[in-house]
Parts: structure tokens; sequence; C-alpha cells
């Protein structure tokens, strides 16, 4: 009789151990996933040169994409890929406007470009991250910036506290 209250005692203890470990387990995994960084987004604006960099797809879990029928794992010397700069906008000829100044993007997601100094507002195009771009005025509150890209005549609201003033050389 001891001997099963023992093995009932030490089941109940070894089910208990089991629960917490895999609860833990469970939630160690999905802590993990939640701090993998989303993809960068492209924008319909984008130049060809940014899309074509877009991140490529893979097998989830795998890391590696998935070869197709008549594939082979082997890389070609050519296959290396070098790094292209990103067109840069010329800077406008024009002076500026009363009041406005350079500045540059400086959150590194880039921002959206609304067409009304408001969270609601329709999204007019997107800003990538360091685009230089003349900062026009911002609202009366404070916490949205009228900006127009330098190289073009687009103009819209971003977010205040999102881009920086560069010097004028």
């Amino acid at each position: 009789m001891f001997s099963g209250l023992t093995k009932f005692i030490l089941g109940f203890f070894l089910a208990i151990a089991v629960l917490i470990g895999g609860g833990a387990a469970i939630a160690l995994y999905f802590m993990n996933r939640t701090g993998i960084a989303p993809a960068k987004p492209i924008y319909s604006n984008d130049s060809p040169s940014v899309k074509a960099q877009a991140p490529k797809k893979t097998e989830p879990g795998g890391g590696k994409p998935a070869l197709t029928p008549g594939t082979s794992t082997q890389s070609s010397p050519s296959s290396t890929s070098t790094p292209t700069e990103a067109p840069k906008a010329t800077p406008s000829s024009k002076p500026l406007p009363a009041g406005a100044y350079r500045g540059r993007v400086s959150w590194a997601e880039g921002l959206s470009l609304r067409s009304q100094p408001n969270q609601e507002a329709e999204k007019i195009g997107g800003v990538p991250f360091n685009q230089k771009i003349i900062i026009l005025s911002e609202s009366d509150d404070k916490s949205w910036q009228k900006i127009r890209l330098e190289g073009s005549e687009q103009e819209g609201w971003v977010k205040a506290g999102n881009t920086e003033k560069v010097d004028e050389q």
C-alpha cells in the first residue's frame, strides 16, 4: 500500500513538472518569435532599385530557401551581389521658403507621408530613412511637420521628432 501512495505522489509531482516545463518552453518560443523584426516595407513610390533589393521569403524555421527540382546548391562566383548606391535626390536650386530649413529622416523604418496633420489622414507615400527633405512648417501643436522631398515637388505631413535638421553647406 505504501508503494502505491508513493507512486501516486511521485506521478502527481512529475505531471506538474512536465506541465510547467512545457508551458515555459511554449512561452519562450512565442517570446522569441515576437522579438524578430518585420521586413522593411516597400512603398509603391520606391525606386526600382529599392524594390529589387526587397528581402526574399524563406521557409519558416528553415532559414534557407526551398530548392525546386533542377536547381543545384552550388553558388556561382558571379552571383556575388555588389551593393549599389541608392539614387540621390538632386538639391533644388531655388531658395527655400521663409522659415523652412533642410533636414533628413532620422527614423530607421522611414516615415508615412500623410495628406493632413493627423493619424487618420490618407497616406500619400513614404519617406525612407536618411532621405533629404525640406521642413516647410509645423502644426500649431508642434506634433506634425509639413515637408517637401528634396528634388521633388511632393509635399505632405509627417510626425514631428522623426526628422533632424542638417547643416547647410
